[in-house]
């Protein structure tokens, strides 16, 4: 029952550490993120830290995994797909992400696009671990502009896996911008033109 009981602390430090991760690399950055941050936010020992990661690297890839499960979860389970039409569950997909735009940025903005801009020519393992929950994400959304193509615009020539990039692009652009004027505003603006481009294209 001991065995037990500590197997279930130790779990808990390390989704204490993963939760702290990704909250304080999104408000400060990857670089400007210390360890002792992350012990401090997340109210554990430097020793529980090392116990679980051997250096903050480690702990980003982790940090990305976690993130991408949780988002995962999270827009499995959005009521967009319950639509039966394909191009409503893609527009339904933009406006989520358009309603999730409001609060603090570090609390809506993506933890793959703050890792990657700071750190792809200097850590490969964060590189590759944030492009590959990107484009597994976005295929996620390919699937629907695969169905909406079929049912609304036969003919396009266009790729469907390059649109469903698209939307992550402007996604990830409108979070810059929204950065940058600190102010969600113009990030809900983004989207509300990609949800535009998106209606044209399919309903010309």
């Amino acid at each position: 029952m001991a065995t037990l009981a500590s197997q279930g602390a130790k779990t808990n430090a390390k989704t204490k550490l993963l939760d702290a991760a990704m909250h304080v690399i999104r408000q400060k950055g990857y670089e400007a993120t210390s360890v002792d941050d992350i012990c401090a936010e997340a109210e554990v020992s430097k020793g529980a830290f090392f116990h679980h990661f051997a250096s903050k690297e480690e702990l980003a890839v982790a940090t990305a995994e976690h993130f991408a499960k949780m988002a995962g979860e999270l827009f499995a389970a959005a009521p967009h797909h319950e639509s039966a039409d394909p191009l409503e569950r893609l527009l339904g997909y933009v406006d989520l992400r358009a309603g999730m735009m409001h609060g603090d940025l570090p609390e809506f903005t993506c933890l793959f696009g703050t890792l990657v801009q700071e750190v792809y020519d200097t850590h490969p393992a964060i590189r590759k671990a944030c492009d590959r929950h990107i484009r597994a994400h976005a295929a996620t959304v390919q699937e629907d502009i695969v169905a909406a193509r079929h049912q609304y615009a036969p003919r396009a020539r266009w790729s469907a896996e390059g649109l469903a990039l698209f939307t992550q692009a402007v996604l990830q652009g409108s979070f810059v911008l929204a950065k940058a004027r600190r102010d969600p505003g113009v990030a809900v603006e983004c989207l509300s033109h990609l949800r535009l481009y998106l209606e044209m294209l399919f309903k010309p």
